[in-house]
């Protein structure tokens, strides 16, 4: 056979911040390829619907209602959610971004980002790598941002926590490919989520998004979600230490 599956039946995949945007994408992309999921946010009531909406479907739905900063309560709830049973995909997905120009970024700013995008990563994936080693397998996917890869105009702390998860996959793959642990990363450009949603409101932003965008529009989610299915399934077996850039062809030009 030539052509591997990108199906996901009978995995289990843990989706950080996955109850919006592209982490509730990833979620129901993966249940509709077969996986069961938990799903990790901090708000309950989402978490409750989206794990019905999941249910239906016929996959099964685990939710954990805390903050990525408490990655210690995460890994405590997850043990008695899902025992010791097998972690297939980890999607270290959970980001904020505080749009400060770089002469107006607090102390306070800086932790809070690096709290969310980066250190509550890094531990999440050490976690879920210490559950997959015993299994010699697993996936592990680091949503990065082209903000990691070029520069943007704001944003100097996100850019700089994004562009460690580039440098974070890169670094895990070296260490465990020897336990078979791929690390990847998906690098997105503007796609309609709560971070971007008041900016898609002004015409004159998106026009020049647009300009330095080559297919001059926005992202779907499901284009976004097909990449992250791929980076879970067999088909992406012999990929890691790689940062997709699911981006439009932003990143031909920077900005």
């Amino acid at each position: 056979m030539y052509l591997p599956s990108f199906k996901l039946e009978d995995k289990l995949a843990v989706i950080t911040g996955a109850t919006k945007g592209i982490g509730k994408a990833i979620a129901l992309a993966y249940a509709e390829s077969g996986a069961d999921v938990v799903l990790i946010s901090r708000t309950r009531h989402s978490l409750e619907a989206l794990k019905e909406e999941i249910e239906v479907s016929g996959r099964k739905a685990y939710i954990i209602c805390e903050d990525v900063k408490d990655y210690t309560a995460i890994i405590s709830q997850l043990d008695k959610q899902i025992g010791q049973r097998k972690i297939d995909v980890w999607v270290n997905n959970a980001g904020i971004n505080i749009r400060s120009e770089a002469l107006e970024v607090t102390e306070e700013e800086m932790d809070q980002i690096i709290g969310v995008n980066m250190k509550s990563s890094f531990f999440l994936a050490q976690a879920a790598a210490k559950r997959m080693k015993k299994h010699n397998q697993g996936k592990i996917i680091n949503i990065s941002s082209v903000g990691g890869h070029v520069a943007l105009r704001t944003g100097v702390v996100y850019a700089m926590t994004k562009s460690a998860l580039i440098q974070m996959t890169k670094n895990l793959a070296m260490e465990w490919g020897k336990y078979g642990i791929n690390v990847n990363a998906i690098g997105p450009w503007y796609f309609p989520t709560a971070l971007t949603e008041e900016l898609l409101k002004d015409e004159d932003y998106v026009a020049d998004i647009l300009a330095r965008t080559p297919l001059k529009r926005i992202g779907k989610l499901e284009e976004l979600a097909g990449t992250a299915v791929f980076l879970a399934s067999d088909a992406s077996n012999y990929i890691t230490g790689q940062t997709l850039f699911v981006d439009g062809g932003m990143t031909i030009y920077g900005f």
